[in-house]
């Protein structure tokens, strides 16, 4: 079956569109911290044009759901959804953690992979993942915020050598190399829409879409810290 999918994401520092069809993947990705309210929708014009495709001529939406930065994780959700609305598309969220997983795949051809973005306020979104033989992962960690140290206490050897993904390890690197188990760096730094859009196709097949009323980010972390402005209680 053959499926047409427009992936976004902008849950970190990087800014990302891909769009999947017959052909194959069209894409753009810039490190743009500050821009992305900027970036995406141009890009999203230029694959589609790229493409000789419409928002109409699509199957679904994609979007990276998080973790990640909470105003990131929002911009991109909130951009997805009033494409997906216009086009009346259905929307499938893919986590930013599995979506570094399959990164390492696509340039390492690795199946086992430990993914960790720096979440501020001494903690990291973590995850630990497997790749299936229907080309989905499967959580040997569930994905959670949580400090290094305390990653370090919980981990235990096995007989994988796991393949390192996201901000967290150069951002944490004298307690994560610690952990107990075999590691080797990888070059994924960060999600990108090219690998949340390969892993949306899996979905779409699967029929686990949702609505644009329904699509909702993963922040794992409740609380955030701001500074306070003068004047603000």
């Amino acid at each position: 079956m053959t499926v047409k999918i427009l992936a976004l994401d902008t849950a970190t520092e990087n800014c990302s569109v891909a769009l999947l069809t017959d052909d194959g993947i069209y894409f753009r990705s810039e490190v743009a911290p500050r821009d992305h309210t900027k970036k995406i929708l141009p890009m999203v014009d230029d694959v589609l044009k790229e493409a000789g495709l419409s928002l109409n001529d699509l199957d679904a939406l994609a979007f990276g759901r998080g973790p990640g930065s909470f105003t990131g994780v929002r911009i991109g959700i909130g951009i997805a959804q009033g494409l997906a609305f216009g086009a009346d598309l259905p929307m499938i969220g893919i986590s930013t953690l599995e979506a570094m997983a399959q990164g390492v795949y696509r340039k390492h051809g690795e199946s086992a992979v430990a993914t960790a973005i720096d979440a501020r306020m001494s903690e990291i979104y973590w995850g630990r993942f497997l790749r299936q033989e229907d080309g989905s992962w499967l959580a040997q960690d569930a994905e959670c915020v949580i400090s290094p140290a305390l990653v370090v206490e919980k981990s235990i050897d096995d007989e994988n050598t796991w393949f390192t993904a996201g901000t967290g390890w150069e951002a944490y690197s004298d307690l994560l190399t610690q952990l107990p188990f075999r590691r080797e760096i990888s070059s994924i730094v960060y999600p990108d829409a090219q690998d949340i859009v390969s892993l949306a196709k899996i979905e779409l097949l699967k029929g686990n879409t949702v609505s644009v009323e329904e699509a909702s980010p993963v922040y794992l972390r409740d609380k955030v810290t701001w500074k306070k402005l003068p004047g603000r209680e």
